[in-house]
């Protein structure tokens, strides 16, 4: 039964932003979809337990889930192909009615500036290593373009979380990871309007949602490992015997430290970050706050 409320909530709120969509209200303009898509459908993947890592920009409070609109149908129907994120807790589960909304589309609840230690954190790598897809807001919380820190005209976003380092080293397989870039959003929902008007969207707003190609997991193990870090699997299915100090994260420190751990997982960020800033130049120049067709 319960897994029967999460796909009705799931497919019912996919379907409300797949009707707005296409309501005419606003225009959206989708590209390189079929690299999730592709991602998605692949059944071997997820017999073998690597996950689905999806990482966007978040400029508004209606970027998740109104840029799940533009996936067909029939993936709201199947567990396996919608996606679970993390929510914050003081925004999304602020009474028994939102909670349950919540937890049944598959968001788990996340309490900020409690760490990367918390409940939450832990679900999420252990559905990516169930095969399953996992989407991330690597800054934490919504920062709109003109928010931006900017150096010599060049805009950057926020500081991506530690935690997006945590879950992408603590997985058994290494996940596939799509960087994602979302324009639009921000005007449709934009920051700093009053009461009652914050609720509401604006209309004729032109979207995008741009996927990118996957980040090449030697990125990651070749910053593990110039950190001092070796996979704790190696190629030939054997652990590692560098160490019996073992660490989370599928590695083996060959110098126990945690300041070295904080490390690894502020280099694995930072990859993922300049992954997504990366599409966002693409497709939106270097203030990241442009759309280009």
């Amino acid at each position: 039964m319960a897994e029967l409320l999460s796909t009705a909530t799931v497919t019912a709120t996919g379907l409300l932003c797949k009707a707005f969509l296409n309501s005419g209200l606003c225009s959206i303009t989708v590209s390189n979809l079929h690299i999730l898509l592709d991602a998605l459908r692949n059944d071997e993947r997820r017999r073998h337990g690597q996950g689905v890592v999806t990482v966007a920009n978040h400029i508004s409070t209606l970027d998740d889930p109104l840029a799940w609109g533009t996936l067909p149908i029939e993936l709201y129907l199947n567990s396996n192909t919608t996606r679970w994120s993390l929510g914050a807790s003081e925004i999304m589960f602020t009474n028994p009615l939102f909670s349950a909304f919540f937890r049944k589309g598959q968001v788990l609840e996340t309490f900020r500036g409690k760490g990367i230690f918390q409940p939450s954190v832990d679900i999420a790598i252990k559905r990516l290593n169930e095969g399953h897809w996992v989407h991330l807001f690597g800054e934490g919380k919504v920062n709109q373009p003109p928010d931006y820190p900017r150096t010599n005209g060049v805009a950057r976003l926020p500081r991506f979380k530690w935690g997006v380092g945590r879950i992408l080293m603590e997985t058994a397989v290494p996940p596939l990871i799509i960087p994602m870039w979302l324009t639009g959003f921000d005007k449709l929902m934009p920051g700093h309007r009053s009461f009652p008007h914050k609720y509401f969207p604006r209309l004729g707003v032109r979207l995008g949602v741009a996927f990118g190609d996957p980040i090449p997991v030697e990125e990651i193990t070749a910053a593990l490992s110039a950190r001092s870090y070796v996979p704790l699997i190696g190629e030939d299915g054997s652990n590692s015997k560098l160490s019996n100090e073992l660490y989370p994260g599928g590695c083996v420190a060959r110098t126990p430290h945690k300041r070295h751990m904080d490390v690894a997982r502020s280099d694995v960020t930072a990859i993922i970050q300049r992954a997504v800033e990366a599409l966002g130049r693409r497709v939106s120049g270097d203030l990241l706050n442009e759309f280009r067709s």
